[in-house]
């Protein structure tokens, strides 16, 4: 079957779009300064814990999610979502990060794709929509399946924290690529994983993520903007 929806696809998970992500790690950078991440191997266990224990729960929850509502045109989902999602993301970083990136990612998409519940979607999203919740949106109007946007989801956040470490430990560039290559197991369980999610789950992290996105805020010295 030909794979029409891949330029799409490719376009909205492409790392290079300019809005500002790799600017942001994502608590990483507090890990890294506390000596928890230090080496290739410290670095491979907490990519895999925040694709597990935190993306899994949240963003790419919400992101499955908000496809869902663009799916059924439910605007309502979708703004009960946007809720919620700020209402999870306690750092203050991680939060305006999201409003941020989403914002931008609206600004290159709704130049070209149209959509009436985007456009009320993003005159109700107050501070900005989520980015996860805009990828999820985009992925639905684009005719991207929704295992394929997963996937994608989870493939580029993956690669934007191994980037990070081997900036922030620092790791050869070798080490960053068998740490890719060791994840993609997991990142095809994650997907399957999270075609459903679970709803009551929403927000389930480990709680080091969000103190460490915290103390962030107050590095002596700092790189990343969260």
């Amino acid at each position: 079957m030909e794979q029409h929806y891949l330029g799409s696809l490719l376009h909205l998970a492409d790392s290079t779009l300019p809005i500002g992500s790799y600017t942001h790690s994502a608590g990483l950078e507090t890990f890294v300064q506390q000596g928890l991440v230090n080496s290739r191997t410290t670095a491979a266990a907490f990519v895999r814990n925040m694709l597990q224990n935190n993306l899994q729960y949240n963003d790419a929850a919400f992101m499955s999610l908000a496809y869902t509502a663009a799916t059924a045109q439910n605007i309502t989902a979708l703004l009960e979502l946007q809720e919620l999602c700020s209402a999870v993301k306690a750092p203050r970083e991680l939060r305006e990060a999201s409003h941020k990136l989403g914002a931008r990612l609206t600004r290159i998409f709704s130049r070209r794709y149209i959509d009436p519940l985007m456009t009320q979607y993003e005159a109700a999203a107050g501070t900005g929509p989520h980015y996860c919740l805009v990828f999820g949106v985009y992925a639905c109007l684009l005719g991207i399946p929704l295992s394929a946007a997963l996937y994608a989801f989870y493939y580029n956040a993956a690669a934007a924290m191994v980037t990070n470490c081997v900036k922030l430990v620092p790791l050869g560039q070798m080490d960053g690529q068998d740490i890719i290559f060791d994840l993609q197991p997991l990142l095809q369980e994650l997907t399957t994983a999270t075609m459903q999610p679970d709803k009551t789950l929403l927000g389930l992290c480990n709680a080091g993520f969000d103190i460490r996105s915290m103390q962030h805020e107050r590095l002596y010295s700092r790189l990343y903007m969260s």
